[in-house]
């Protein structure tokens, strides 16, 4: 039980030298060529420590995906990890304080995508046993979505007994996530009538005052006894003081527990009603990613990683959080998927973004063992 744990520990070192070499392979969503070079280390490292060279799904305007395929099996296991990050380059540096290490990604999501490469070398150098093959399926557009990788995410999927998705655990806790609210995301326009502020404000229509009125009944749908949140995150209109607004947007943002929840409020959005005789209100975009639900078949993973952790030494809690991942898509279909498999830190998609050096071979034995019981 604990030979993935000691080979791992035994080669901490090297797993952290992987890290920084895919950390400093920068690879904001945006910049095409980027990513793309950070996939061509990301190969490198598969070829290097697994000997296993990746299928290649062009792109035109985002990275290229790779797909890799470890074993053999006529049933497989799904890995879901994107190296796709937030960050602008040379937003943040690679830096190393005490047992932290912090950088562009390193906790969303490269250090669990490198925990992840380690488990399998891991498994392979020991040869122990996969009664299944791996499909390890690297993204490079989930920070916006994954518009275009989402199709290919579920018919590996389909294919799959379980899905392991090592996005980063939950802060502090460690805990898997067996749980993630859905997103939706929209866009609302709001046309009036533009008039002179001074001389003819009565002629006018204020479409950022109809706005106003639909953020408040907007915001007041938030409840978080069920766990549903809206927020405007975005509102601006009008053009200057002396003018009555013409036109007015928000942007906002939805979570919710159930998918039947989140087409509740979908409902709501595409039917918004304009408050001021004179306005006229458009609503566009929508769900953008199902809630993962806890299943039985998803608790019945979670209780195999649980015994797991158990006998190496550590608690593994579980949790449902507000975040999206692509594990939402796969868990929408009915397959069994368990999340936050990837790297213990803080602060995605904050400045100080770090991973806990010491979780790195402890999170990756977890994922060694848990696929050889799967």
């Amino acid at each position: 039980m604990s030979d993935p744990y000691r080979y791992l520990q035994s080669h901490q070192e090297q797993l952290i030298a992987s890290l920084k070499q895919l950390v400093l392979a920068e690879s904001p969503t945006h910049h095409k060529d980027l990513v793309d070079h950070c996939g061509t280390t990301l190969t490198s490292l598969f070829e290097q420590h697994l000997g296993i060279h990746p299928d290649v799904i062009p792109q035109s305007s985002v990275g290229n995906h790779l797909k890799f395929t470890f074993g053999r099996g006529e049933e497989q296991l799904l890995i879901l990890a994107h190296f796709d990050t937030v960050w602008q380059p040379g937003r943040l540096s690679l830096r190393a304080e005490g047992e932290r290490i912090y950088g562009p990604g390193v906790l969303d999501m490269k250090g669990g995508l490198i925990q992840a490469l380690w488990a399998l070398k891991a498994i392979k150098e020991l040869g122990l046993t996969l009664n299944k093959k791996i499909v390890f399926f690297c993204n490079s557009d989930e920070e916006i979505g994954s518009p275009t990788s989402r199709t290919l995410i579920e018919a590996e999927a389909k294919k799959s007994q379980a899905v392991f998705v090592v996005e980063p655990a939950e802060a502090n806790s460690g805990a898997l996530k067996t749980a993630r609210k859905s997103v939706s995301m929209y866009q609302i326009h709001i046309s009036g009538r533009s008039a002179h502020a001074g001389n003819h404000h009565e002629r006018g229509i204020s479409a950022v005052r109809e706005l106003a009125h639909q953020i408040e009944f907007l915001e007041g749908l938030t409840n978080y006894d069920v766990g549903t949140t809206v927020n405007v995150g975005v509102a601006k209109g009008g053009t200057q003081s002396n003018v009555v607004p013409e036109a007015a947007e928000a942007r906002v943002d939805v979570r919710t527990v159930t998918q039947s929840e989140a087409e509740r409020i979908s409902a709501i959005m595409k039917h918004l009603q304009p408050t001021l005789n004179g306005t006229t209100i458009s609503v566009s975009g929508g769900i953008n990613r199902p809630p993962m639900e806890r299943t039985e078949r998803t608790a019945r993973l979670y209780e195999i990683a649980k015994s797991v952790a158990d006998e190496l030494g550590f608690a593994l809690p579980e949790a449902l959080v507000g975040g999206g991942s692509d594990g939402n898509f796969t868990a929408a279909l009915g397959i069994p998927t368990l999340d936050g498999l990837g790297a213990v830190g803080d602060g995605p998609h904050a400045e100080y973004e770090h991973i806990v050096v010491p979780s790195l071979t402890q999170r990756s034995a977890l994922l060694a063992n848990l696929l050889i019981r799967s």
